[in-house]
């Protein structure tokens, strides 16, 4: 009897320190590229400065990205910024890298599901520009090519799932695009988590299946 005690016992602390650690909050992570500096934006969000490697959020992995400057956005690039929500500073920087190299971020989110969304201000090559977004080995969208000279663009990704509280995501080239550019980037990525199971719901279901098995 004691024996079997003893196990349940120890099946709940396994089970509540799992959940301690399942439970860690998943983190909004917002990133700007081009720049080393953090951004605060109009509503008050932190943009983390793309060109810094490990940081407590994260930061880029395995080369320095490079960084370019938008000159100006046409009137219907600020209003679709504006109309996504984005201030349109967050457009007028990249950070980029030279093909065949790409450019790769690691973000320290936490385990969870999430929803991304890419940003990019076009400063070179208009409807020219040509490669995939990788999200977690994944490749979310395949030979993306982007706007027009000093255009924008905005992509949302939902259901990336990370599994081990660190996000990667990594820019690449693809000649497949038949695009004369395939130096790829990015201006800003924004990460925000999904709505998750609450943690005390888990540990009363898991509690209540322990209390089962012990009758």
């Amino acid at each position: 009897m004691q024996g079997n005690l003893l196990l349940v016992v120890l099946l709940a602390v396994f089970v509540a320190v799992t959940i301690a650690y399942d439970a860690q909050p998943a983190e909004e992570i917002r990133v700007w590229g081009g720049k080393m500096d953090d951004f605060k934006d109009s509503k008050g969000r932190i943009w983390h400065g793309g060109q810094n490697e490990k940081k407590e959020w994260g930061g880029w992995v395995e080369k320095l990205p490079r960084i370019a400057e938008v000159q100006n956005l046409t009137k219907e690039a600020e209003k679709l910024a504006k109309a996504e929500g984005y201030d349109e500073e967050l457009f007028y920087a990249v950070s980029w890298a030279q093909f065949p190299d790409v450019v790769k971020m690691e973000l320290n989110t936490g385990k969870g599901m999430f929803t991304v969304t890419y940003l990019v201000g076009e400063h070179w090559s208009p409807n020219n520009r040509g490669f995939d977004i990788i999200i977690e080995d994944e490749i979310v969208e395949e030979e993306y090519v982007t706007p027009g000279n000093n255009e924008i663009d905005i992509k949302r990704y939902e259901g990336i799932e990370v599994k081990d509280k660190v996000m990667s995501l990594e820019f690449a080239g693809n000649p497949k695009t038949g695009a004369g550019d395939l130096n790829a980037m990015f201006s800003g990525i924004e990460v925000i988590p999904a709505l998750a199971v609450d943690p005390q719901q888990k540990l009363t279901t898991t509690w209540g299946a322990l209390k089962g098995n012990r009758q």
